[in-house]
C-alpha cells in the first residue's frame, strides 16, 4: 500500500477514533500539510506508530482544554500530575482506537508508549506533517499531527 492510501486510512481512522472516544460535539476541520517546524505552546502527547505505517502522532492543545476533556469524560476537572497522566492516556485511547480501525483494512500498526510534553517545545526533523485541527464544543481546539516516515 502506498503512502497516499496510508494517509487516507489514518485520516479516516482518526475521525472515527475522535468520535468514538470524545463524548462531545466535534467540528473536525480540513486536514492540511505543515512544512515548517511545529511549535507546541503548552501541552501535548507524542505516540510512535510502528508496523506497516511508521511515524508519529502528536496531540496538541492547552492544559485547560485537556482538563475540560477530562471533566466531560470523568465528571471532574483534572490538574497537575493527574492532568499529565490523563493526557498520556487520552493519547493511548486515540492511538489504540486508530490502530484497531485501520487494522480492519489489513494494516498492521502498533503504538509506542505515550510521551507527554509540557511547556514550549519546537518539533523538528520531519519533512512533512499532516495537521488535523478539531474544535471541541465548550472545550477548545485539539490539533492532531501525523508524521509518516518515508520507506
Amino acid at each position: 500500500m502506498n503512502n497516499s492510501l496510508h494517509i487516507q486510512a489514518i485520516l479516516n481512522g482518526s475521525i472515527h477514533s475522535l468520535k468514538s472516544i470524545l463524548p462531545m460535539e466535534l467540528d473536525i476541520q480540513s486536514p492540511s500539510l505543515l512544512t515548517e517546524p511545529f511549535i507546541q505552546q503548552e501541552m501535548g502527547v507524542l505516540i510512535g506508530l510502528i508496523g506497516d505505517i511508521k511515524g508519529r502522532i502528536i496531540i496538541d492543545s492547552t492544559a485547560l482544554s485537556f482538563s475540560a476533556i477530562g471533566a466531560k469524560m470523568f465528571g471532574m476537572p483534572l490538574e497537575g500530575e493527574m492532568l499529565e497522566s490523563f493526557t498520556g492516556e487520552l493519547g493511548n485511547m486515540f492511538a489504540g482506537n486508530l490502530c484497531t480501525h485501520i487494522g480492519q483494512q489489513s494494516l498492521n500498526v502498533d503504538i509506542t508508549t505515550p510521551t507527554v510534553m509540557v511547556g514550549n517545545t519546537k518539533l523538528l526533523g520531519f519533512e512533512k506533517v499532516l495537521k488535523l485541527p478539531t474544535i471541541i464544543e465548550e472545550v477548545g481546539t485539539l490539533t492532531i499531527l501525523f508524521t509518516i516516515d518515508e520507506e
